[in-house]
């Protein structure tokens, strides 16, 4: 394989005649549909190199066949390391001129309202930030261009920015970088109003992925403790977004709904909870994050979360979800007495009773 690779490199280029590039290229991108080609390809910086040059061919369907085989090869976590710290100087190939960082060419795509790959270069970076210590790389290499996160989130905000691309990788990509302080801080900036704008996805019906990186982003967001307040806020009002995809049809008396967020009463009899459990263990997750301290605990009981969960609970047939309801119920039927402390990220917790609530919770999720 390493022989055939070596040998179909000089075809692998943008010079190469079309023909044979196209066979070439095809080959490559067969070969990055197992593990032991993926591995092939990422040992050969050369060809790493080659094939980022492909993502600017002329020709689209070169393009979109360069760009394919990058998707296989960053979804593994070794390629997506090699690919993102390749010395693009030292391994380009003779007579051709070397490309950018893979990061740049994405985000030029990405940007470019008439690319036709804009899709592939989401989710390759989506690729790219999926292992946690490639992210402040990523962000970066970003941070030095010519882009800004303002104007990613404005493409990302916007509709049918590129009629040829959904963009819904991008929700992802800003899931994965929201596991940085520094992304999460850009985002929560009150003068800015980023998280406003990326909130109505949360129950966005035309993608998982992308309802889902933007439920990934908002739990992230809520590991911000000292945000907390500001986000349960009128100026946010994060905890109805939170808690509407976990509501049901069920009817509840005034007195119950009058309690509720104005967004959650009186819902209508065909209301759907959302359908992925993943998603829908994310959004309890976020909730528990708020619960850190009293006074954000006290205001999320005082907004009748509880029914809503308590609904859910008897609907629920996911382990993992359920666990992290119950979790969460645990928090708000017990009165802060029974809790005794302010902020619960500050309990300290000993280590044997760490490892057992870690093997119940194996044994459950079995």
């Amino acid at each position: 394989m390493n022989e055939a690779l070596t040998e179909l490199l000089k075809f692998v280029q943008i010079g190469a005649r079309l023909d044979l590039k196209a066979v070439a290229l095809e080959h490559v991108l067969g070969l990055t549909g197992t593990p032991e080609g993926i591995e092939a390809v990422y040992e050969k910086p050369q060809l790493l190199v080659s094939l980022i040059s492909l993502l600017e061919d002329t020709t689209s369907a070169i393009a979109k066949d360069a760009s394919l085989t990058l998707i296989n090869v960053s979804a593994n976590e070794k390629g997506a390391s090699a690919l993102l710290n390749l010395n693009i100087e030292a391994d380009c190939p003779p007579l051709q001129l070397p490309p950018e960082n893979i990061v740049i060419h994405c985000l030029n795509h990405i940007f470019n309202k008439d690319s036709k790959i804009a899709d592939q270069c989401c989710m390759i970076l989506s690729n790219l930030t999926r292992p946690t210590y490639l992210i402040e790389k990523v962000i970066d290499i970003i941070e030095k261009s010519n882009k800004t996160f303002d104007a990613l989130i404005e493409i990302f905000t916007k509709y049918e920015y590129n009629k040829s691309a959904k963009l819904h990788y991008l929700g992802p990509v800003l899931s994965n970088l929201s596991q940085s302080k520094r992304v999460r801080h850009y985002i929560l900036d009150q003068e800015k109003c980023v998280i406003q704008r990326l909130l109505p996805f949360s129950e966005y019906k035309d993608s998982l992925v992308r309802r889902g990186g933007i439920v990934g982003t908002l739990k992230n967001c809520c590991f911000e403790t000292d945000f907390h307040e500001w986000l349960l806020s009128d100026d946010v009002d994060i905890l109805p977004r939170l808690l509407l995809p976990l509501a049901g049809p069920e009817e509840f008396d005034e007195e119950d709904n009058d309690k509720l967020p104005m967004e959650l009463q009186y819902l209508p009899s065909d209301k759907e909870r959302e359908e992925d459990p993943d998603i829908r263990c994310i959004l309890i997750e976020a909730i528990i994050q708020l619960c850190s301290k009293r006074i954000t605990r006290e205001f999320i009981r005082d907004k009748n979360s509880y029914i809503i969960l308590r609904e859910l609970h008897k609907w629920e047939t996911d382990k993992k979800v359920l666990l992290a309801c119950e979790n969460l119920v645990d928090i708000l039927i017990r009165t802060e007495a029974e809790i005794a402390e302010d902020n619960l990220k500050e309990v300290q917790i000993p280590d044997h009773l760490i490892a057992n609530f870690e093997k119940v919770n194996d044994e459950l999720l079995k």
